[in-house]
């Protein structure tokens, strides 16, 4: 229903004239809150229209409700609800107020907090907080302007064409600009008709699952992992087993012996999930001899490997490997990303490049899932690329970001010496913190004595699953904060643990 349309349902039976009960009905709207002060009302030819009457009768309703108020007329504004009148109950406030909180699609497994249902969306955090919340990019930094103005130029292009049902690969111009990127910054060289555009990487991710993983079927994680992984992955019903990574990334050659560890048939496995690039939340980075490990492994075993390759865009390694879909051996190899962290969460975009065997059945489910991701974003993020403000963003993303990973680790090792512990320094958005120092605390204590004094902190146990950390554990965000923000917060959640040490 059109938002000019009222609902409005006149009785032409009854003794009461129509330009009464039409006033009655409207009345009757604004006390129950249906309407409110400032919505709009159609203009009296329209209703006319609308309930088969004449305008008079519209005209003269309109005429006594704003003789008693309920109406008000203003030029070049139309006829509105009037704003003096109170306002209706707040039946609904709450709700506005309160997040929706999803119920899981799957029962999470007790005994193991990796399998909790997912993160709660981070809240409305009141000015003062010094949020380390991992993940989020510097928004504030975001070229608004420039993107306001790629998304003019998609809007001016349009045609009956975008505005209807487009492929559901993705906009041409977007999947070529994608494939070029990912063939100049990660070696991968794969043809256009490979890349298929998505609503984020989780959607990637969630299709892969309907298409390869059924029940009784295996899928390997790494030890520890995103806990979202547990929901998307075990929809189809399919054990999760988790193994543990090191320094060089996941242990490929436990991968059998774990399986086996639960009961399961490694014959089974049909999908192994890794970020080599950049370990969630080890940060640590897959080694070229496991590489190589893993690529072998899932070819003698016909295993689809799902290489999520997790901020890569900004590396601060002297030297970069290339994606593992670069050079798959001969494997298959499912390559995916997005542009939450490089431009912002909210335009929903990513994208997989697929082995060409997966491309139409993979392509088949996106169409009777959604159709489409929205072709006028697309279209905008393929101009955003052209222009070269893709690339100018990001390099003063990298710059900035380099900076406040640099004061993040000269602040904890000022305030923890010797006893904190630092790893995933070399990529991504936030680093793993260990403080050692802290004998006899614990994450939740450290949390609560942080949040007293404006600090969130984001503990790091719950994503391990054999081997939980003995000291407290956090995963620490930078990207969003300024570098006297990230002194500050810092130097507060010092004092926190001192807090909770002293006790």
């Amino acid at each position: 229903m059109g938002s000019s349309q009222l609902l409005v349902v006149l009785d032409r039976d009854s003794s009461v004239p129509l330009q009464q009960q039409l006033c009655a009905q409207i009345s009757a709207s604004v006390r129950t809150g249906r309407l409110r002060p400032g919505d709009p009302v159609p203009p009296s030819r329209e209703l006319a229209h609308q309930l088969g009457v004449s305008r008079t009768v519209v005209t003269r309703a309109y005429e006594l409700l704003r003789a008693n108020g309920v109406l008000a007329s203003r030029r070049g504004s139309g006829t509105r609800i009037s704003g003096t009148l109170p306002d209706p109950p707040p039946r609904d406030a709450p709700a506005a107020r309160t997040p929706l909180r999803p119920e899981p699609p799957l029962p999470t497994d007790a005994g193991s907090p990796l399998w909790r249902a997912w993160e709660p969306a981070p809240m409305h955090r009141p000015d003062g907080a010094y949020d380390f919340r991992h993940g989020t990019p510097a928004l504030a930094s975001f070229p608004v302007a420039r993107w306001r103005q790629s998304l003019a130029e998609a809007v001016s292009r349009a045609d009956a064409v975008a505005l209807g049902y487009g492929p559901a690969e993705g906009s041409p111009a977007l999947r070529a600009q994608i494939t070029a990127l990912l063939r100049r910054s990660r070696a991968l060289d794969a043809a256009g008709e490979r890349t298929i555009v998505t609503s984020g990487a989780t959607q990637a991710m969630d299709i892969l699952v309907r298409l390869l993983v059924g029940p009784d079927d295996v899928v390997v994680i790494e030890d520890p992992s995103h806990t979202v992984l547990r929901q998307i992955f075990g929809y189809s019903r399919a054990a999760v087993v988790p193994v543990p990574v090191d320094e060089e990334g996941l242990r490929v050659e436990e991968i059998e012996d774990r399986v086996r560890g639960h009961g399961l048939d490694p014959a089974r496995v049909r999908l192994v999930y890794v970020t080599p690039s950049h370990q969630f939340p080890t940060g640590f980075v897959l080694s070229e001899r496991r590489r190589r490990a893993l690529l072998r492994w899932a070819r003698e075993h016909a295993v689809t490997v799902l290489e999520d390759d997790y901020h890569n865009e900004f590396s601060f390694a002297p030297e970069r490997l290339p994606s593992l879909a670069a050079d798959p051996q001969d494997a298959d190899v499912v390559y995916v990303g997005s542009f939450s962290k490089t431009l912002f969460p909210s335009l929903r975009i990513g994208y997989a490049v697929l082995p060409p065997h997966l491309v139409r059945p993979f392509l088949g489910i996106k169409w009777i899932t959604d159709r489409l991701t929205p072709t006028l974003n697309q279209e905008a993020l393929a101009e955003f690329i052209d222009s070269g403000a893709y690339a100018r963003h990001i390099g003063r993303m990298d710059r900035l970001y380099r900076q406040r990973r640099a004061r993040l680790l000269e602040v904890l090792y000022e305030h923890f010496g010797a006893g904190v512990q630092v790893s995933g320094a070399a990529a991504g958005l936030h680093v793993l913190v260990t403080l050692g120092g802290a004998p006899g605390a614990d994450e939740a204590a450290i949390v609560r004595a942080a949040a007293a004094r404006g600090v969130r902190i984001y503990p790091a146990s719950g994503y391990f699953v054999t081997r939980p950390p003995a000291d407290p554990t956090f995963l620490v965000g930078y990207a969003a904060l300024p570098a006297a923000r990230i002194t500050e917060g810092v130097a507060l959640l010092a004092a926190a643990v001192r807090d909770v040490t002293a006790r």
